[in-house]
């Protein structure tokens, strides 16, 4: 497994983990808060820094790389390429709903209860009662699977892309020479650490925020070989802003119609999600070696 990180490369991630984390400590001391309307509204914000950082360190560029070149904006990535990063995340949250049935203590409960206690803790009965009934009215799966997909290729890949931009854009260009699986676990890692200050405010796991960070650590390193691949696969970063934003859009899939357990064990973050995505990586391993054109075997950069 080898690593090439370029001088740039440690640049870029200095700069972007002193912008984020910059922005997540002054969010902390407002006493901002995961549950929020204005801190989702920040998490939408982080995730512009990736790209905007990229932006920074483009600008006067000398090298004769476009800009496009750089962040990876190619939105000619064929059919194939653009169907898979669009179904296979809410194809995996399906999965993941699946397995956590699975789990001691969990059961299917379609009134939502857990999820719509958890959602309006703090509001009035009148807004509770309201929230209940309205996801009582409608199938709320199918529901969240079509909004899911379509903001998956609107607003949520749009924001996807602010980081796409950074973690499969930028620095998988300064990451050319290193093996697919050591740029894979490296981008993991970093990408999972980048996300820790907004897991100790409560982000993914409010029940266990000082696990999440290494349990959010875990599970993009899980995560970021499916990305990577969709990266070089159709020469996108815009294929993988497709596969983030449906992956944000389409996650409550996996959790919405359950009863029990916790963030440690269900959903897409949880240990059903973890189970999921270790198998998924298995499939892609089993799918490359059969491929015309295997890509695990090679270093970023000879793909091109």
């Amino acid at each position: 497994m080898n690593l090439a990180l370029s001088r740039r490369g440690r640049i870029y991630l200095a700069l972007e983990f002193a912008l984020a984390w910059g922005l997540c400590a002054v969010a902390w001391f407002s006493g901002l808060r995961a549950g929020s309307l204005v801190f989702i509204a920040f998490e939408s914000l982080i995730m512009l820094t990736p790209l905007a950082t990229a932006l920074i360190l483009s600008v006067g560029r000398s090298d004769g790389v476009p800009l496009k070149e750089t962040l990876g904006l190619r939105f000619r990535m064929g059919w194939k390429g653009f169907l898979a990063s669009w179904l296979v995340f809410p194809a995996l949250a399906f999965l993941t709903l699946g397995v956590s049935l699975l789990l001691p203590g969990v059961r299917y409960d379609p009134s939502m209860t857990q999820l719509i206690e958890r959602l309006t803790r703090g509001l009035s009965p009148e807004k509770i009662a309201e929230i209940a009934e309205s996801a009582r009215s409608m199938p709320p799966l199918l529901l969240t699977l079509v909004q899911g997909m379509a903001a998956g290729i609107t607003l949520n890949a749009a924001f996807g892309f602010g980081e796409e931009a950074g973690w499969r854009g930028f620095l998988v260009r300064e990451l050319r020479g290193s093996s697919f699986w050591g740029a894979s676990i490296f981008t993991g890692a970093v990408w999972g650490l980048w996300h820790a200050l907004l897991i100790l405010q409560g982000h993914n796991y409010p029940e266990h925020p000082v696990a999440g960070v290494f349990l959010m650590t875990l599970w993009c390193v899980l995560l970021s070989p499916i990305f990577l691949y969709i990266r070089l696969r159709t020469k996108s970063a815009v294929a993988a802003a497709v596969a983030h934003g449906t992956l944000n859009g389409t996650a409550g899939i996996a959790i919405m119609p359950l009863a029990g357990g916790s963030d440690l064990t269900v959903g897409f973050t949880g240990l059903a999600g973890f189970l999921v995505l270790a198998a998924a990586v298995a499939a892609l391993v089993l799918m490359d070696r059969r491929s015309a054109r295997p890509l695990l075997g090679a270093r970023i950069g000879d793909e091109s």
